[in-house]
């Protein structure tokens, strides 16, 4: 498994340059030198261009697959917390606060405010 993590991780940095490449190379809708003057085809939806050239598509792949990638990190990332907490890292285990806690079973008893505390399972020192 850490063999394709790291596949992962390469792809995905591999995909980020190569998208702040294309998206750099790429004109701008308004760049035209028509649409400085109020030309007509740059007013349309999609611009004078049509609905998208080579490098809007390719950019559109790129992007697709880098969200795959980031997915897929964020999922191997998921995965290793899992195991380190098997590992030995303790949980914290919630108590239900319905029932008092019994000193027999080792929880602390609860100072009420008639006895001098505010409720609470941990007596303030003073």
């Amino acid at each position: 498994m850490d063999w394709m993590e790291t596949l992962v991780v390469v792809v995905h940095v591999v995909i980020a340059v190569a998208l702040v490449g294309l998206i750099l190379i790429q004109q701008g809708k308004g760049a035209d030198a028509g649409a400085a003057f109020g030309g007509g085809a740059s007013q349309t939806v999609f611009g004078s261009q049509g609905s998208g050239s080579f490098l809007t598509r390719v950019t559109s792949i790129l992007a697709l697959v880098f969200f795959i990638t980031s997915f897929s990190l964020a999922i191997f990332a998921k995965q290793r917390a899992e195991v380190a907490g098997q590992a030995g890292v303790p949980m914290v285990e919630q108590v239900d606060s319905s029932t008092p806690a019994d000193d027999a079973e080792g929880g602390a008893p609860s100072l009420s405010e008639e006895e001098g505390g505010d409720g609470n399972a941990i007596p303030e020192l003073e």
